[in-house]
């Protein structure tokens, strides 16, 4: 039997065994050096670009209000993180949203199990990466990318807000995209909710002090973020915004 592991799925293409690539299309398109040839092909990666674009947009349309959830891809079932993310997304759809996430495993899994589990509607955007982590078995409307700047967009501009629970680079990589945004006013101002205090405190300190102290932020930026332990806190913070 053939393990998502031992796929590689490029956009809506599968590849396996001696079909598999080496690298990503990400990869092939920041790569520097090289032969000329990308004075062709570079036309034609703009038009592969515009087809995630418009498959996302078409995909989400008509999704309606929802709520993203962020974190590691690492955490297994057992995990507190994993249950505390679940019921977020169970109290997310009571709420009448649908939930997003990156699609697949841990925390990921974990928003897209809960969601589904409390009958709502359960959204995975999926990313191509070079050890392949597949679409988790709870996700209802699965969208694949090859770039990851285009499925950046898709979740802020599909999210009324952004739950992140303990991640990596990928998770931070989202966290600082959705304040650099409204710190800009490049979108309008939503909730972006830090769950683990004892997780995020570091990172915190570190905005409110060395940060704020050099100018770098202004002391008002880190007030973007909430910082939470609990589910009950979590959607206490979204429903202060929402108004439900």
């Amino acid at each position: 039997m053939t393990s998502q592991r031992d796929e590689h799925r490029k956009g809506p293409v599968t590849l396996r065994g001696s079909q598999r690539p080496t690298t990503t299309t990400d990869q092939r398109l920041l790569e520097k050096g090289g032969a000329a040839d990308w004075v062709h092909s570079d036309p034609w990666r703009v038009l592969r670009i515009h087809s995630e674009f418009v498959e996302g947009f078409g995909a989400l349309a008509e999704l309606g209000p929802a709520f993203s959830i962020f974190g590691s891809a690492r955490v297994r079932e057992d995990h507190p993180d994993y249950e505390c993310a679940r019921e977020i997304a169970r109290g997310i759809v009571e709420m009448g949203y649908a939930v997003i996430t990156g699609g697949g495993p841990g925390i990921m899994e974990a928003g897209n199990r809960g969601a589904k589990e409390a009958g709502g509607v359960s959204v995975g955007l999926g990313i191509e990466l070079p050890h392949e982590q597949g679409m988790n078995q709870y996700v209802d409307l699965g969208v694949d990318f090859r770039y990851f700047f285009a499925r950046k967009t898709m979740f802020v501009k599909y999210s009324s807000g952004f739950i992140v629970m303990p991640g990596g680079f990928g998770t931070f990589d989202e966290l600082f995209e959705a304040l650099c945004l409204m710190q800009t006013h490049k979108i309008d101002m939503f909730p972006v909710i830090l769950v683990g205090t004892a997780y995020w405190k570091g990172l915190i300190d570190w905005l409110s002090t060395a940060v704020t102290d050099g100018r770098m932020i202004s002391p008002t930026d880190v007030d973007l973020m909430r910082v939470v332990d609990t589910p009950e806190e979590a959607l206490a913070v979204l429903r202060e915004f929402t108004g439900r």
